[in-house]
């Protein structure tokens, strides 16, 4: 199959497209423009650090409302959802997720994860919970009816204790400049905070293998674009265009959240005015509806 438009566009899933407060995607227009982009030829794939079951939930469910459905039902659409920064995959179609592909050799040893889930329901479950949903990662997402502020005064303490137990037990971890290598004189896992969460995960994960995996899938479905547009709200988004760049296409990084510093890469970085997260996945989103003429 030959792509319609010489376009392709990887999203990251909280912040650009999903809002960081409600955790849903709450601007109508953004799932309408991902519904017509598809149906113009545009391959699309999903990299994000949330659980299949956080997509199939508050992306898939609203996108079949608004015809996802339909568009993926004439079997010339694309798209296409990494999970847990690259240990769990799916391809999207007219039924929702395919069969899904998890990676069990980066996920956490199961005593571990026992461990932070006790730790998040004994001392921390006023401003956070434990998400259930993860198949590899270990995910403790602030609470929606707890503000930025009070979340964040707990999560250095939280995100210190994590650091402990995992030391405790034996496993090797990375925490900012903190390193406790294991038996073997290896780190293999690291806790990653985010401004919503933190995530303890395989050093392995990141959104450069979730963009390596989603042009996999998508070459072998036909000829791949050599414009590719990335999309995320943090530093570690970059990774999926340098992916991209390092593969020889050509890319450019739209950075939602520049607030965080804009970093110097050897592509294009784009900001959106002064539009941030969601308003700013949905301005560019209407972009490119408009430029490639989409509906």
């Amino acid at each position: 199959m030959t792509p319609v438009t010489d376009l392709g566009l990887l999203f990251d899933v909280d912040g650009p497209l999903a809002s960081p407060i409600t955790r849903t995607v709450a601007i109508p227009e953004i799932l309408a423009d991902l519904v017509a982009l598809t149906r113009a030829g545009v391959p699309i794939a999903f990299i994000t650090g949330r659980s299949d079951a956080f997509v199939r939930e508050q992306l898939l469910g609203p996108l079949r409302d608004a015809g996802l459905e339909d568009v993926l039902a004439s079997g010339e659409a694309r798209m296409f959802g990494v999970f847990e920064k690259g240990a769990v995959e799916a391809p999207i179609t007219a039924a929702g997720l395919g069969e899904l592909a998890v990676d069990s050799a980066v996920a956490l040893p199961q005593p571990v994860v026992d461990a932070v889930r006790e730790l998040v329901a004994r001392r921390y479950s006023d401003t956070m919970f434990f998400d259930d949903t993860k198949r590899a990662m270990v995910s403790v997402e602030q609470r929606t009816d707890v503000d930025s502020d009070r979340y964040h005064a707990a999560q250095g303490p939280f995100n210190d204790e994590v650091f402990e137990l995992a030391v405790g037990a034996g496993i090797g971890i990375r925490y900012g400049d903190r390193e406790a290598p294991d038996a073997a004189g290896e780190v293999p896992f690291r806790i990653d905070p985010t401004i919503i969460s933190t995530d303890l995960e395989s050093i392995l994960l990141d959104k450069d293998r979730g963009a390596e995996r989603a042009l996999r899938y998508f070459a072998g479905l036909g000829e791949l674009p050599r414009r590719w547009r990335t999309i995320g709200d943090s530093r570690s988004d970059y990774k999926m265009a340098d992916y991209l760049h390092g593969a020889g296409f050509e890319v450019a990084h739209v950075d939602v959240r520049p607030s965080d510093g804009v970093l110097d890469r050897p592509y294009q970085v784009i900001t959106i005015g002064d539009a941030i997260h969601d308003e700013a996945g949905a301005r560019f989103l209407a972009h490119w509806v408009h430029q490639l003429g989409a509906s």
